[in-house]
């Protein structure tokens, strides 16, 4: 019997530290696995930052066109200047475009049978913390 309890003695000797090994593994896995759900989740963060940022920018694009439309077009019977300078509109003190600004071009296009025709292009931008995103809008605008 002495023979046999060395055997068995020696088998549970050879397996000792698979389980180490097993360990050592899973710890490993679990760690890439977990290190590849924090770049997904701040990959998918930064998109959602630009995709805001460039909304606001669309958004100060279309208020400076809007400002551009009625300083042109005013309800008064008169008509406005269309001069082909650029205008900047600063729109930081209102909520929602703080960091954004417009620059808008109105340039005159032609004039056929006294009716005029304009292009007035607008690009806004917004920046925040050293982001900055532009957005571009053109619309072309007749006298009536």
């Amino acid at each position: 019997m002495f023979p046999k309890s060395m055997t068995i003695f020696k088998k549970i000797n050879k397996q000792q530290g698979s389980a180490l090994v097993q360990a050592i593994f899973i710890i490993t896995v679990m760690a890439l696995l977990g290190a590849t759900l924090v770049r997904v989740f701040s990959s998918n963060a930064e998109a959602i930052a630009y995709e805001v940022i460039g909304t606001r920018a669309l958004h100060a694009a279309q208020a400076g066109m809007q400002r551009k439309m009625a300083e042109l077009f005013p309800l008064a019977p008169n008509v406005g200047v269309c001069s082909g300078s650029a205008d900047d509109y600063d729109f930081s003190t209102i909520q929602g475009l703080q960091n954004c600004t417009a620059n808008v071009t109105c340039t005159p296009d032609a004039t056929v049978a006294g009716t005029s025709y304009y292009t007035i292009s607008s690009t806004g931008q917004c920046g925040v913390a050293g982001v900055l995103t532009s957005r571009q809008i053109e619309v072309k605008a007749k006298s009536l």
